[in-house]
């Protein structure tokens, strides 16, 4: 018994690292890509996708296109995204700050998947955990499940209340995932490829760095969904 869950482990940590390092490998103009992908794919469910409204009031949106969990008995979720939040006085959205997605999970699970997740910081409250080295869903910051569907409203204490509200997409074998107890942290590495130095997120998000070439595409369609209120 004891050799077998030692080897469930090991194909665990096996796959998981082989699905973090593909992750990994991914050019960070891709991710970005990917990134407004899933933002246009999200907002554009109809009856199902993020609420306009939702989005016009958020500080932050943090999108992590293809989060992987990876597995067998043991999970383990990672995703690599980036968060943008509001400029002073509204005037459209920071520059984005690339950030790490970790969590982990037990359970029966078998194979693994990506999902695509979008969450959006509220408040102030929230903003400030962005801001900080790193926070947990969930834990330092109160987060709950985004109402979805074009005519929704937030009347429910736990949506009204809720720093961060999480979206996600699933594709593969796995029903869907919550990051609830997942670390979020910058992505220090992919920030210096970015902006060719060293910035933190907090410079990068309440700051006024100019948009990286490879990430106009990202830039519109953020643009574009602010102006969606509009129509």
């Amino acid at each position: 018994m004891r050799r077998t869950l030692t080897t469930l482990l090991a194909m665990a940590g096996a796959m998981s690292t082989a699905a973090f390092a593909a992750d990994r490998a991914i050019k960070v103009s891709d991710r970005l890509d990917a990134s407004a992908a899933t933002l246009t794919d999200l907002m554009r469910a109809f009856d199902k996708g993020i609420p306009q409204d939702l989005v016009d009031k958020a500080r932050c949106i943090i999108v992590v296109p293809g989060m992987k969990k990876a597995g067998f008995i043991l999970g383990a979720d990672y995703g690599r995204g980036f968060a943008v939040c509001r400029r002073m006085g509204g005037s459209g959205w920071s520059a984005p700050a690339a950030i790490v997605a970790e969590g982990g999970s037990v359970g029966f699970q078998l194979g693994g998947t990506e999902t695509d997740v979008v969450l959006l910081v509220m408040n102030e409250g929230g903003m400030n955990h962005l801001l900080s080295d790193k926070f947990t869903v969930g834990g330092d910051a109160a987060a709950a499940a985004g109402p979805v569907g074009r005519d929704a409203s937030a009347r429910t204490d736990a949506v009204m209340h809720a720093e961060i509200l999480s979206y996600s997409r699933s594709r593969g074998l796995f029903a869907g995932i919550s990051l609830e107890g997942a670390t979020i942290r910058p992505d220090r590495d992919t920030d210096r490829e970015l902006y060719g130095r060293e910035a933190s997120n907090r410079e990068i998000l309440t700051g006024n760095f100019k948009y990286p070439a490879v990430a106009e595409n990202f830039e519109r369609t953020l643009n574009r969904t602010s102006a969606e209120r509009s129509r």
